[in-house]
């Protein structure tokens, strides 16, 4: 089938041939008798018991994700930091050590730099692109390496296939956040990778009405984690928000072509502007990590990242004069969205570590919606002016 057709279809109702199946807005499941409460506790019968152990529109939405990302299991959490932290928590303990790369969401880059510690686990901040770059940083007690493809803000690339190469001789996890590509333009785990994590919130939603985050893996790693990671950290996702976020997967790769064909006009017009000092674009000829993207995206994706002349105060001015454009931190939505890191996503990371990773104080995110392209263009261009 094709990938486009595998996004849209949805599986029959069993109980009343419904075309879009129903939200089951229950907390706990009826059992016929006590020998079957007792069978499904003790895992020999696959029905549900209780919402957050487990709910049919749950299922379903981590059934498909898990076939788009082409992983043997999922597991869908209430938030995208909740899926990487209890990703991460899945796998590590006391004693371990993570390679991260230096660029980062900075909610993520709190959790390893600060609260692991706590755990007594160890985390060493690398800018690498490549196996060769990273396996200098690996120690004999290396469990995990984490990163970004695209990073967040600076579209930085890692060329996967390298970095998990390494990895797999050493016996070492690789953990790669896909929310900036989706699995319609990247697939991690056909990469090499292990274990793929999602902000759902993001593109896989598409219309900013929910929170939600996905782990992706094989089955070794996701039923030891549902049992032991999800379930008693409660960090589950709705019922409701997994239907909304089931039925916004299906227009992804329209979304999805949309965005990126407005993203690639605009960034080759900002590059163009004398307000701007560079611009980051996967789909730019002058992007640096350009064989890399040819390597494993299928597209350069709708987020656009540049630079002002000006720094921080141009930075602060732009929020402040878009119109059309909405100033807001999140990014994958149906409209465009603008926000500055350096005061908002990324302020939590000292000035010295941001400017280490790229992030200049100057620095716009910019993530492309489905709107006219012209009039997303007069927006900026104003406001750059």
């Amino acid at each position: 089938m094709n990938y486009s057709s595998k996004l849209v279809k949805v599986n029959k109702d069993p109980g009343h041939g419904s075309h879009i199946p129903p939200v089951y807005l229950t907390s706990t499941f009826v059992f016929d008798n006590a020998e079957v409460g007792a069978q499904r506790f003790a895992g020999e019968d696959p029905g549900f018991m209780y919402s957050r152990l487990g709910n049919p529109n749950v299922r379903e939405l981590e059934e498909k994700v898990a076939e788009l990302e082409f992983g043997e299991g999922c597991l869908a959490f209430s938030s995208g930091m909740a899926a990487i932290t209890g990703c991460l928590f899945g796998v590590l303990q006391a004693g371990d050590h993570v390679v991260a790369h230096t660029a980062l969401y900075g909610a993520t880059h709190a959790f390893l730099s600060k609260t692991v510690k706590k755990f007594g686990i160890d985390v060493t901040f690398v800018p690498f692109k490549t196996g060769e770059e990273l396996e200098p940083h690996i120690t004999d007690r290396t469990k995990v390496v984490y990163f970004e493809t695209p990073s967040n803000p600076t579209l930085s690339l890692v060329d996967m296939k390298s970095v998990a190469a390494i990895a797999k001789q050493k016996g070492i996890l690789t953990v790669v956040d896909n929310t900036f590509l989706s699995p319609y333009l990247q697939n991690p785990i056909q990469c090499g990778i292990d274990i793929v994590v999602h902000s759902a919130t993001k593109y896989l939603s598409g219309h900013g009405y929910l929170i939600g985050g996905l782990v992706i893996s094989n089955k070794e790693i996701i039923e030891p984690m549902r049992k032991e990671v999800q379930k008693t950290m409660g960090a589950n996702l709705s019922p409701m928000d997994a239907w909304l976020l089931y039925q916004g997967i299906r227009t992804l790769h329209i979304r999805m072509d949309r965005s990126q064909e407005n993203a690639q006009i605009l960034a080759e017009r900002l590059e163009k502007h004398k307000a701007i000092e560079k611009v980051y674009f996967p789909g730019l000829a002058s992007f640096e990590d350009k064989k890399i993207m040819e390597k494993q995206m299928k597209g350069p994706g709708a987020m656009i990242s540049f630079v002002l002349n000006g720094g921080y105060e141009a930075g602060v001015k732009l929020m402040n004069s878009v119109k059309l454009s909405t100033l807001a931190v999140s990014l994958g939505d149906v409209g465009t969205l603008i926000q500055h890191p350096a005061s908002m996503t990324h302020a939590i990371i000292p000035k010295e570590e941001r400017e280490k990773a790229g992030l200049n104080d100057g620095l716009v995110r910019f993530s492309v919606g489905i709107e006219d392209v012209e009039d997303i263009w007069k927006d900026l261009e104003m406001a750059l002016q």
